[in-house]
């Protein structure tokens, strides 16, 4: 009887998870793998979106995207992006570390350098859109202080455009890195720094031999997910300027592709592109994390 009464109990508990999880599975594999099968099938053809009928091109579309500069130039954009994620990860770790001590009004600074990684971006873009607007506020700044002569169109010069996007992008990113930061800093025994003291160590002694031995790790996985971050750039660049003056993202281009200039064939192979290139950085960071454990152990 005992036994009876347990299977069944197995049985009910399995047709309970099965219900419950129908749905969600349901929706998973309608609204996320169906379209990633079907993009990397419609990246093998010219399909224009809206025609009945697929002519499949093999690999041309690939051969494209890495052999005609219309479409693989877009990626040296991705470069300025790249280059600021190590100016922001610097200042991210610079706050973290000076904050990570006893300050004035440290929860106050805690704030306000925290408080731009909580706003949309949307919002961002229209914020710096008159920031670097011609007699907006930047330039208003420079000729306040006798600077008038580096007043540039920062949105509107092809050599500078992409330094404009690529700073808004620190302003806006730099708050995470450094509660990312903050938060591995302050996680270090206060043991340490006491020995160090009476050492005579110094604040940048125990910066290199404390701080930057103990979150060398965070540091190496916040560098690699910033080379997926730089090449899927997309909202600041489109909001701010629609990818005008060479300030064209792989993501943008990927969409005027698909939408402005109808080849989602073309685009899809784009697509395909861009997320082996983020599941590569994703192994590369699963690789690095179970590397360091191994160590360890």
């Amino acid at each position: 009887m005992f036994k009876f009464s347990n299977l069944s109990y197995s049985k009910q508990r399995l047709a309970i998870i099965v219900a419950f999880s129908f749905i969600p599975l349901a929706l998973l594999v309608t609204f996320a793998y169906l379209p990633v099968i079907n993009m990397f099938k419609y990246s093998f053809s010219d399909w224009n979106g809206y025609s009945k009928r697929l002519e499949y091109v093999g690999f041309e579309n690939y051969i494209k995207i890495f052999t005609d500069p219309e479409y693989f130039s877009v990626f040296k954009v991705s470069l300025y992006y790249f280059v600021a994620t190590f100016v922001q990860m610097g200042l991210a770790l610079y706050f973290a570390t000076i904050l990570s001590f006893q300050t004035w009004f440290k929860n106050f600074f805690k704030g306000i350098l925290f408080f731009p990684s909580l706003m949309n971006g949307v919002a961002i873009g229209f914020i710096f859109l008159f920031f670097f607007k011609p007699d907006g506020t930047l330039d208003t700044l420079l000729q306040a202080m006798g600077l008038g002569s580096y007043v540039k169109l920062w949105l509107g010069n092809p050599e500078i455009i992409n330094i404009s996007l690529a700073g808004t992008s620190i302003w806006r990113y730099m708050g995470f890195n450094f509660i990312v930061f903050l938060g591995a800093i302050s996680s270090i025994s206060s043991d340490l720094y006491e020995a160090a003291d009476i050492d005579g160590a110094n604040r940048w002694h125990q910066f290199r031999s404390i701080i930057l031995p103990t979150i060398k790790r965070i540091l190496q996985l916040n560098l690699i997910l910033a080379i997926s971050g730089a090449i899927s750039a997309f909202d600041i660049p489109y909001i701010m300027t629609g990818g005008s003056n060479g300030s064209k993202t792989f993501v943008i281009q990927t969409i005027d592709v698909a939408f402005k200039y109808s080849k989602v064939g073309l685009a899809s192979a784009m697509a395909v592109v861009l997320l082996l290139i983020v599941v590569a950085v994703t192994l590369l960071q699963r690789l690095l994390i179970r590397g360091r454990r191994t160590n360890h152990v």
